[in-house]
């Protein structure tokens, strides 16, 4: 196997206009170590260009350490800015899935106290950082039964969270996840259409459209034109996670037509979870290739990095 591009447009010459994606890698699919310093962070991000990436897109999630980045100030968040342009790579965007744990529709008016101080965090590291977009997790209070108020609250946090966003100049965007809260990209809309701002839109999994064995034609056609960004996984009923690229459901030639027909173009994250293993980035060169070759047999050409 070879790290070379198998159907990549050139990167633009300076000053034109080019229609096409740009593949960036989940921070969860590159080994890493503690990232308590620079070179740690370097090692990490100089993986990005190796694998053949553009960007890549870090993570808030229910771990002590990365939930610890909600307290990054401007300088801590400058470090990993210029240790992304050391190794030149971009910081793409922020996965917040923290809130799978910290409920925005909790029942426990502590807990949706505490989901909006992470929105709130989450917003301004984002601006801290120079990341454009934000995805919000469809998830009312995952850990919980959700009681008759969830969804409201969480459409309530969503709509206070958009003047912050606005100032900010990031854009949130709500994924359609596993799960049975916003599962859909139809579902997502709603809150979307509520809130009526362009800082809130959604942010598809195209791979989640497959665990919830929904149409892909019905879902994307639901967000043309809303689709700030998009995550690519493959999947099979019940296994949202750590499933090979092209081993699953994932109807991606039909996916990618689709969004030739709608002249998509954007940032499209692989989301994979291979921090655990010596070749993560052989199996992230495997994953890119593959959606490039999905990619350009629709006629979306992949722009190099």
């Amino acid at each position: 196997m070879s790290a070379a591009p198998t159907a990549r447009a050139e990167p633009p010459a300076h000053g034109d206009l080019v229609d096409g994606l740009a593949l960036g890698i989940y921070e969860k699919a590159l080994v890493s170590s503690s990232l308590r310093t620079a070179d740690d962070w370097r090692a990490l991000l100089a993986q990005v260009p190796t694998a053949g990436f553009s960007f890549l897109d870090l993570s808030i999630d229910e771990s002590p350490e990365r939930e610890a980045r909600l307290e990054w100030d401007a300088a801590a968040c400058r470090r990993v800015r210029d240790a992304a342009d050391a190794v030149g790579t971009d910081i793409g965007g922020i996965c917040l899935s923290i809130h799978r744990r910290i409920g925005p529709g909790s029942a426990d008016p502590a807990v949706r106290r505490r989901a909006r101080e992470v929105m709130a965090r989450g917003l301004q590291v984002c601006h801290d950082l120079g990341v454009p977009v934000i995805q919000i997790a469809g998830y009312y209070c995952y850990y919980e039964d959700p009681g008759p108020d969830a969804e409201r609250w969480y459409g309530e946090l969503l709509a206070d969270a958009v003047p912050m966003a606005a100032r900010l100049g990031v854009v949130m965007g709500i994924e359609n996840v596993d799960g049975t809260d916003v599962t859909s990209i139809r579902k997502a809309m709603e809150f979307v259409d509520a809130v009526g701002s362009p800082y809130l839109q959604v942010y598809p999994d195209l791979g989640n459209i497959a665990e919830q064995q929904l149409d892909p034609a019905v879902e994307l056609t639901a967000g043309e034109g809303h689709m700030v960004a998009m995550h690519a996984k493959d999947v099979r009923p019940g296994e949202p996670r750590r499933v090979e690229m092209g081993a699953g459901t994932v109807d991606w030639s039909r996916s990618f037509e689709l969004l030739r027909a709608q002249h998509w173009a954007g940032r499209l994250m692989i989301e994979m979870w291979n921090d655990d293993a010596p070749d993560s980035v052989a199996r992230c060169i495997d994953a890119r290739e593959f959606i490039e070759d999905r990619a350009a047999s629709a006629g979306i050409p992949v722009l190099a990095p």
